[in-house]
C-alpha cells in the first residue's frame, strides 16, 4: 500500500535504492500490472524488473471463493487464472487470493469445503504454469487459522499455500507459536505491517521471524501497511521499515 499511486518506474527505483528485494504487485495500484497487459507490455514489465535487480514476487489479486453464488466463484476462479498467466508471463512465483470472510447466514463448515474445492481449481490452473497459489489469511472467521487450516486442508493441493498475514487473531497470549504451527506446511508468502508493535506488545514480530528460521522459510516478508505515500515521503518510510526489519532479522 505505501506505494499504491506511483507508477512502476518510481516503484522500482525506490525499492532498489532503499533495500527493499522484491514486490507483490497489489491489484488496482497505480504500477498497473494487470491481467489487461498485451504480451509485449509483459515482456516490458519482466524486463524493468529484470534491469532493476529488484524480483517480480507475484500479483495481489483481490479473487475470493466464498460467496453464495455459484456463478460469483466461477467468476472469481476465472479472474484467478487470468493471474496466473500473468505471474507466469512476467516471471513470478505465486498469485495472492483470499476468503473475505463469510456469505450472510452462511453455513461454516461448507462454506470452508467451498473455498477448499475453489482453490483446488486454481491450484491445478498454476501448477501447469509453474505458478503457486498464496491464500492469504484473511476475513472475519476465515482469518482465524484453525479455520484457514481447514480450508487448505479441504484443498489439498500442493501448489496451494497461505500467505501468513500477521493478523491480531493469530496471537494468544502474547505469543503466535500455536498459530504459527497450525499453519506452517502451508505457508508459503508472508505479510507483515506496523512492525514497532513487537516494541509496544501488540505483535510478536521478532518471534515470528524466529519461527519463520527455524521452520527453513527462505522467502519474502512483504511490508503491507495501510497508508499510502507520496514518493519522498514513502522514500524515506521505507528507509526506516528496513531498518527496523534489520534489527528485527538478526534476532
Amino acid at each position: 500500500n505505501v506505494p499504491a499511486n506511483w507508477d512502476l518506474p518510481t516503484l522500482l527505483k525506490v525499492c532498489k535504492g532503499t533495500g527493499i528485494s522484491a514486490v507483490e504487485c497489489r491489484t488496482t495500484h497505480k504500477h498497473g500490472v494487470e491481467p489487461k497487459l498485451t504480451a509485449d507490455q509483459r515482456k516490458d514489465v519482466k524486463e524493468q524488473f529484470a534491469d532493476s535487480g529488484v524480483v517480480f514476487w507475484g500479483c495481489g489479486s483481490v479473487c475470493e471463493f466464498h460467496a453464495a453464488d455459484p456463478a460469483v466463484v466461477k467468476k472469481n476462479i476465472e479472474d484467478c487464472k487470468a493471474f496466473v498467466s500473468l505471474v507466469h508471463d512476467i516471471g513470478g512465483t505465486g498469485v495472492k487470493v483470499r476468503p473475505n470472510g463469510l456469505p450472510k447466514g452462511g453455513d461454516e463448515q461448507k462454506t470452508f469445503e467451498q473455498i477448499g474445492k475453489a482453490l483446488q481449481e486454481c491450484g491445478k490452473a498454476a501448477a501447469d504454469m509453474g505458478v503457486e497459489i498464496w491464500v492469504e489469511v484473511h476475513g472475519p472467521v476465515t482469518q482465524i487459522p484453525k479455520n484457514m487450516k481447514t480450508i487448505m486442508e479441504a484443498c489439498g493441493h500442493k501448489s496451494v499455500g497461505v500467505t501468513w498475514n500477521s493478523n491480531p487473531t493469530d496471537v494468544e497470549n502474547k505469543s503466535v507459536r500455536a498459530s504459527f504451527e497450525l499453519l506452517k506446511p502451508w505457508i508459503k508468502s508472508c505479510h507483515i505491517n506496523d512492525l514497532a508493535n513487537d516494541a509496544n506488545g501488540k505483535y510478536p514480530y521478532r518471534e515470528l521471524f524466529k519461527l519463520l528460521r527455524e521452520s527453513g522459510y527462505d522467502r519474502y516478508t512483504l511490508c503491507e501497511v495501510g497508508k499510502s505515500y507520496e514518493v519522498a515521503e514513502g522514500t524515506e518510510f521505507l528507509k526506516g521499515y528496513k531498518k527496523l526489519w534489520d534489527e528485527l532479522v538478526k534476532g
